[in-house]
């Protein structure tokens, strides 16, 4: 059973930095591309960042490139998102995704197959 587990969400100011992880079992994580995908309340998802199996090809959606930075260890099952100049409009849940490893690593949220259960983050002062 595929399972993607998203922690280090939390509360921070305007400015400040998270990392987010997300810990993976239940398939060969070194197969999968992987997505962070967020989604605000009362709003649609969004794709934020994609990175490829091999942990060599990243991608990132206009919102947070130069910000956010997408890593994996795939000797650790385990999919990171680094949080920097965090705003207000970063508040939402934030997902991990997955699926299998393509020629090309999807842009789009609704391509990936499997999801997590999400972390909240909110930016407040």
């Amino acid at each position: 059973e595929v399972q993607l587990q998203a922690s280090g969400g939390g509360l921070v100011q305007p400015g400040g930095s998270l990392r987010l992880s997300c810990a993976a079992s239940g398939f060969a994580f070194n197969n999968y591309d992987m997505s962070w995908i967020r989604q605000g309340a009362g709003e649609g998802v969004e794709w934020l960042a994609a990175i490829n199996s091999g942990g060599v090809s990243t991608y990132y959606a206009d919102s947070v490139k130069g910000r956010f930075t997408i890593s994996r260890d795939n000797a650790k099952n385990t999919l990171y998102l680094q949080m920097n100049s965090l705003k207000p409009e970063d508040t939402a849940v934030y997902y991990c995704a997955a699926v299998p490893a393509r020629t090309r690593v999807p842009t789009v949220a609704q391509e990936y197959d499997y999801w997590g259960q999400g972390t909240q983050v909110t930016v407040s002062s």
